[in-house]
């Protein structure tokens, strides 16, 4: 299995899988990921006409000050590969971003949220994968690289 840390939020589950450990850049230091100028959670909301469905527990999280406080909880997130379930419109998305993973998948049953969430892709070249599907049915174990498997016990 992988190393995986687990916390939830409205329910959201973000997995935090092992960093890869990448050779430090030319100067010592590795460049900050930081997303372009997007229009707003609340602005996509409008944007694509989309109401939260309460049958489905869905709530949309739209202060991102309050989405960097939950996604800091996860701890540290620099270069690790996440999987977010359930990201909505993309509010926990955006700050999972802001952390600098290296990869982001995104797992969202809703068809309705899948164009907000390829904007974020697009504002994040190569670190953003969206997979349109049920997490109940979704093969994990192909999610990430095999090289990040570790057994429950390791350290």
């Amino acid at each position: 299995g992988f190393d995986i840390c687990e916390f939830s939020a409205n329910a959201r589950t973000v997995f935090s899988v092992s960093p890869q450990f990448r050779p430090m850049a030319a100067a010592g230091k590795a460049a900050a990921f930081h997303l372009p100028p997007l229009p707003t959670v609340g602005e996509i909301i409008k944007l694509f006409r989309l109401r939260a469905q309460k049958e489905l527990s869905q709530n949309f999280l739209l202060d991102l000050r309050l989405t960097d406080k939950i996604v800091r909880q996860a701890g540290k997130l620099k270069n690790a590969y996440v999987c977010e379930v359930g990201p909505g419109p993309g509010g926990i998305t955006r700050s999972i971003l802001n952390a600098g993973v290296e990869q982001l998948l995104l797992v969202e049953k809703d068809t309705r949220f899948i164009p907000g969430l390829q904007m974020l892709s697009e504002a994040a070249p190569g670190k953003v994968r969206i997979v349109h599907g049920d997490i109940l049915t979704y093969k994990m174990e192909k999610a990430f690289p095999n090289h990040l498997k570790k057994n429950w016990e390791d350290g």
